[in-house]
């Protein structure tokens, strides 16, 4: 297989020359962009060219999309504090370029290897101060158009956006006139969201998600092997007629909606493998729900944060509340991600935990059918009764993903599961009990006690050394081991303290041995938050005390309590 790469530039103008604040939906992303690596953060897509469609044809409906879409047409200056662009300028004409790769003749598989062209395109950073926000190329067999590859920046585009974009490229290609855009354009959106109105929602959101990271487990999977922040993660995909056929079974037995029933059934099986009697997982959204942004390009994804409680005696009475928490969280998924972030460092630093996206699920299922991905495909009927196949890998910044591509006339599935939680084996079984599990419920309500009995998922085994402490499973001797590391190896020793009597879990209590240098519980605080991140069995102490000498080696634990105080306090005093 022979290509012939060419880079061609193509020169644009129309449209108005603006320039106005960012959105908050921008402004989350490119913060996301500025700490991530490229193929974390970039998206990708693959558009199949029409028979007998020519070269300049193709590249002329590219053209008219960029003159039509004003995210196409815009940059972000950088902001002299260096932090994330406020603002965005939206050209009146340029110039962008696109590779065209003709080959002899394409391999059999086509349409993978235009995947791969495009997920390679991932892997380079796009500059937001100068770059043309998709790297397209054209892919040909002898001269004839077959796919277009690209990727986008995340800065102007979701998932819906690109499928917008699709949608109207093939309009283009097939003579079609496209109507004027009424969809809210990004400046017009930016302006929506300074409204008071739109301010409180945010500020809304923002108190919605500190209740949920003051309260909730700090990582879903705070468990042995747990460890580090980003991790290079092998995927699952599972395609089952048995998986939507007990889908549709649980929607009719109970009345619930096929997407609520799913988010149930995927939240109490990971809450029952992790242990955990909460379910916290991000739950992105497209906001595309009003009229005005359903076609809209630009990137309007944010996440919303559902906190689920199990404890519950069945599946049906988790189900009825499910739909009501995932709303909850619907309406808070617009928000200042700056403002969002800064809220989840006092928090944290407060509550002495870090924040983990251990868990995300996002179901593109739920899209108009006119938005669909076309990266997923519908497979056609008859379809695998139950299939398991290895998809590609990714290195991610999460411990358990899954994209709900399809739910109907196959359930279609992929998981990212963090291998040293999930070896294949135990991936694979995940998803053959959540179809188990569909199954169960189909059939008749399903107590939550009999999960294990189902589904065949079993629940983490922790050792003795872990409790659970301010809603976290925590280990007392790792948190002792943390904080000892951070304080150049002074000896410590954690211990946990019994319950008040009034309803409040235990806490910890860490005992440092000072020397002649005491550091302050201040001191002792903040050198052990900066150790959490990729920690999440650690969870700072409630309350520091500063002893001179540690207790002799023949000396119990309980020693430490008795040894004189010289200083105590919570170290919750905001860092210098």
């Amino acid at each position: 297989m022979s290509r012939r790469p060419r880079t061609v530039t193509v020169p644009y103008t129309g449209g108005e020359a603006r320039r106005g604040p960012v959105t908050m939906g921008q402004a989350n992303m490119i913060r996301c962009i500025l700490r991530d690596e490229p193929v974390q953060i970039n998206i990708h897509d693959v558009w199949q060219v029409p028979a007998e469609t020519r070269t300049d044809t193709a590249i002329d409906a590219l053209r008219a999309l960029v003159v039509r879409h004003e995210a196409l047409r815009t940059t972000f200056p950088d902001p002299p504090d260096e932090g994330v662009p406020r603002e965005q300028v939206v050209a009146s004409e340029g110039e962008f370029t696109l590779t065209l790769l003709d080959h002899d003749e394409l391999p059999a598989d086509a349409a993978a290897y235009a995947e791969s062209l495009a997920r390679a395109a991932r892997a380079d950073r796009f500059h937001l101060d100068r770059d043309f926000p998709l790297r397209v190329s054209l892919v040909s067999a002898a001269g004839a158009p077959a796919f277009v590859a690209l990727a986008a920046s995340h800065a102007v585009t979701d998932v819906g956006a690109l499928a917008v974009l699709r949608e109207e490229w093939l309009a283009l290609l097939a003579g079609a006139h496209l109507p004027d855009v009424t969809a809210l354009t990004p400046l017009g959106l930016a302006a929506e969201e300074a409204t008071p109105a739109d301010v409180r929602k945010s500020r809304a959101s923002l108190a919605h998600w500190e209740r949920i990271i003051r309260g909730g487990p700090q990582a879903m999977f705070a468990e042995p092997g747990a460890e580090g922040t980003d991790v290079k993660t092998p995927s699952v995909v599972l395609r089952s007629r048995r998986g939507a056929r007990a889908l549709a079974g649980v929607a009719e037995r109970t009345g619930g909606l096929p997407a609520t029933v799913l988010l149930t059934a995927w939240c109490a099986l990971v809450a029952h493998r992790a242990g955990q009697t909460a379910c916290v997982t991000a739950v992105p959204t497209s906001n595309r729900y009003e009229p005005r942004l359903t076609r809209s390009v630009n990137t309007l994804s944010q996440d919303a944060l559902l906190c689920l409680d199990l404890r519950v005696p069945s599946f049906d009475t988790l189900l009825g509340k499910t739909w009501g928490a995932a709303l909850n969280a619907y309406r808070h998924s617009r928000f200042d991600a700056v403002a969002l972030w800064e809220m989840i460092g006092r928090t944290t630093f407060e509550r002495g935990s870090a924040f983990a996206r251990d868990v995300v699920f996002n179901d593109v299922s739920t899209l108009p059918a006119s938005l669909a991905s076309p990266s997923a495909p519908p497979v056609a009927e008859p379809g695998p009764d139950l299939e398991l196949s290895r998809g590609p890998d990714q290195v991610l910044p999460t411990r358990l993903l899954t994209f709900v591509h399809q739910a109907d006339p196959l359930l279609h599935l992929s998981l990212w599961a963090d291998p040293a939680l999930f070896p294949r084996a135990e991936a694979e079984a995940f998803l053959t009990g959540l179809v188990r599990l569909l199954e169960a419920a189909a059939d008749a309500d399903v107590p939550l006690a009999r999960l294990t009995e189902v589904t065949g998922v079993h629940p983490v085994e922790r050792g003795p050394d872990w409790s659970v402490v301010d809603g976290s499973w925590v280990s007392p001797p790792a948190v002792a081991d943390a904080l000892s590391r951070a304080l150049g190896g002074l000896p410590v020793h954690v211990a946990l303290d019994a319950p008040s009597g009034d309803g409040d879990q235990p806490g910890l209590t860490a005992y440092i041995a000072a020397g002649d240098s005491p550091p302050t519980p201040a001191r002792a605080h903040a050198a052990l938050m900066k150790t959490l991140p990729g920690r999440p069995g650690v969870l700072a102490p409630r309350r520091y005390v500063i002893v001179q000498d540690p207790p002799g080696d023949t000396e119990p634990s309980s020693a430490w309590l008795r040894r004189r105080t010289l200083m105590e306090g919570t170290g919750r005093d905001r860092p210098m």
